[in-house]
């Protein structure tokens, strides 16, 4: 069976899912219902009612029919997911635990758990408890030891260099022009996630290419991310209204041209033509004898010897790697980007002249 790539399919999403092919689907991105349980209409101070969640597909009997409708669609989306894959799921504190737990029973591999840190979240008008400010999402892979898409590198291109967190901070409601309207200028949808929420999930997990897979598809913002990042995705809904919210939306976007140099976001690690530490000693980009300065510290130091290994001034031998992770303790370290050398007065990184080689020599232009 052919995927319905970057199409809506209409039902009940359990029923979808079972009708996919069995690892099939790199990414599955959830909001499922939060059963939030809500017992009264909501009023603000000035006696104005709140927009709040109450539509019927947000309703459950019990908590053990929540569970029991939980069960189903993770299940399901197990099945067809890849060995290599993985799953995002976000909820509230009404359902995020209970999920959770679900997803272990059902041996997902948890990853980790990012909070999204609302910067203009609903105030808490009745003042009985603290103000909802954040949301959680669950990302897991398909099994304890199971390999997945990570792109590390991407992250720390969207964190101004550096590791991104588990927090997640700057990322609004959807408001404004992004809001989907319905044709009486209402919201189209209640629960409506922001694009640049969906675009960390997104980019952090698949490459180009991709398949993605929303089974509560809602106003289509998965699509709306996946289309303008090449990926593939596949939307599951049962409601016609948000059907066609989703597919006037997605149909509105002009993404950019396919250029693989620009959408692969892989690390160089990963892209990049091999090198060697011994290809820079022999020709002779490195020298036999000169010193190494770790992470930019000149206490710490190492001669490097002909057989590239190096020597570190408190007497340790072994290559750029182990002698890194020696002064730090025996921790894992990358050499080629904890060590230096000094060159024309400017402590330069062993991976900065790798990458240096590798243009010089045209090695991207034989592997392109």
């Amino acid at each position: 069976m052919d995927l319905p790539l970057n199409k809506i399919l209409q039902g009940d999403c359990v029923e979808s899912l079972d009708a996919l092919p069995e690892k099939s689907i790199d990414l599955v991105f959830a909001d499922p219902p939060y059963n939030l349980q809500l017992q009264n209409d909501l009023h603000r101070p000035n006696m104005t009612k709140v927009d709040a969640v109450d539509d019927h597909w947000d309703q459950f009997d019990s908590f053990e029919a929540y569970d029991k409708f939980t069960r189903a669609w993770l299940t399901a989306c197990k099945r067809i997911l890849k060995p290599t894959g993985s799953i995002w799921v976000i909820g509230s504190y009404h359902n995020i635990f209970r999920v959770g737990t679900i997803m272990q029973d059902l041996g997902y591999w948890i990853l980790n758990d990012v909070i999204w840190v609302k910067t203009n979240p609903m105030p808490n008008f009745r003042g009985v408890r603290f103000t909802n400010a954040h949301e959680t999402l669950i990302w897991a892979s398909t099994g304890r030891g199971a390999r997945y898409t990570f792109n590390h590198h991407a992250m720390k291109g969207l964190n101004e260099e550096k590791q991104m967190r588990s927090d997640w901070w700057l990322v609004p409601l959807a408001r404004g022009a992004e809001r989907v309207k319905d044709n009486n200028g209402n919201k189209a949808h209640s629960t409506q996630k922001p694009e640049s929420l969906i675009y960390r999930v997104i980019l952090s997990s698949t490459e180009p290419g991709d398949v993605v897979l929303d089974p509560f598809f809602g106003s289509g913002t998965t699509g709306v991310v996946a289309k303008r990042l090449h990926r593939n995705w596949i939307g599951l809904e049962r409601e016609e209204k948000y059907i066609k919210a989703a597919r006037k939306r997605i149909n509105s976007i002009q993404a950019e041209p396919f250029e693989p140099g620009t959408f692969n976001v892989k690390g160089r690690n990963k892209s990049a033509p091999r090198v060697s530490f011994s290809t820079l000693l022999e020709n002779g980009l490195v020298k036999a004898g000169q010193k190494l300065f770790f992470a930019k510290d000149k206490k710490r130091t190492a001669i490097v010897k002909p057989d590239a290994r190096l020597r570190t001034a408190d007497g340790f031998t072994g290559s750029i790697h182990k002698a890194g992770s020696h002064y730090m303790k025996n921790a894992p370290c990358n050499g080629w980007e904890h060590w230096y050398l000094i060159i024309r007065g400017r402590l330069v990184s062993l991976d900065e002249l790798r990458e240096k080689y590798r243009v010089k020599m045209g090695l991207y232009e034989e592997t392109g």
